[in-house]
């Protein structure tokens, strides 16, 4: 059960312990308790010892001064919620000093400092972590995809051919389109939060949070890499598919060779 909305934020101390979840690939947000709700988009709850919960579709939880009970005992009421839980949860941690006479900033050492403890600087602080959460952990799904790819290439430039099925081939070309869908589709890692449309007061603040976590250059590298894994694996796959129609072609070339000896032995022996 969450607190006031309006003690919730008046609860942060000076200083706050930000720590974030990327859980599964689908979080239902409609499912959740709506008591205690401090906005919707992204949906963010008050919780329990003035502890505050943003949530996204795409599974990420971010939760701001939330105790080790708070945080255990919330994650586990999402459990229902949750779509394709991951194997290995995303994890992610950061700090927040609340200061009015300070410019709102990240400093040298990954301090967050904002000068009103508002419900919308706390999503735009969510939002970003999220962000990076979901590219953390594409980052190490497309290196898993690099790894099973770099035999088959390297078998390609020793031995002069390829040693993949086609079937694994295609299964590889079907996690670079679901991939590039998410972060396109779900989670838009370039595109701006809604929430600035209508803060336009914030996009400093996110900008900076946007450049501290290098979300455009992990993204853009990200897109790199799910276009050479795409190149590689349809150049691999058109390899496999050509040698699997000079097989058919040599087949047809030994049926019409073996008629053609079984048409002559009949007219030998015909004769």
């Amino acid at each position: 059960m969450g607190i006031p909305p309006l003690q919730a934020l008046d609860q942060l101390p000076r200083l706050v312990e930000i720590r974030g979840w990327l859980l599964a690939e689908r979080l239902d947000t409609r499912t959740l308790e709506r008591e205690g709700t401090l906005a919707t988009v992204p949906l963010a709850l008050s919780l329990a010892q003035g502890a505050i919960a943003v949530l996204f579709r795409y599974g990420a939880v971010i939760l701001f001064n939330a105790d080790p009970v708070v945080e255990r005992d919330f994650l586990a009421r999402l459990a229902p919620a949750l779509t394709d839980t991951l194997a290995h949860a995303e994890k992610e941690s950061a700090r927040l000093r609340i200061d009015p006479a300070a410019e709102e900033q990240v400093e040298s050492s990954g301090l967050i400092v904002i000068r009103q403890a508002t419900i919308e600087r706390l999503q735009t602080i969510a939002v970003i972590l999220a962000k990076s959460l979901v590219l953390a952990h594409y980052e190490a799904r497309l290196a898993d995809v690099f790894d099973r790819i770099d035999p088959l290439a390297a078998n390609l430039v020793t031995k002069g051919r390829s040693a993949a099925k086609g079937r694994e081939l295609m299964q590889h070309i079907g996690k670079v389109l679901l991939i590039q869908h998410k972060m396109v589709g779900r989670v838009e890692i370039g595109e701006k939060p809604e929430l600035l449309w209508e803060h336009p007061e914030l996009e400093r603040l996110y900008g900076r949070l946007a450049a501290e976590y290098e979300l455009r250059d992990r993204d853009r590298a990200l897109d790199r890499k799910l276009d050479v894994i795409a190149r590689t694996v349809e150049t691999l796959l058109g390899l496999v598919q050509n040698r699997s129609s000079l097989r058919v072609e040599w087949y047809i070339l030994a049926l019409i060779a073996a008629e053609l000896i079984f048409s002559i032995y009949q007219l030998s022996f015909w004769r």
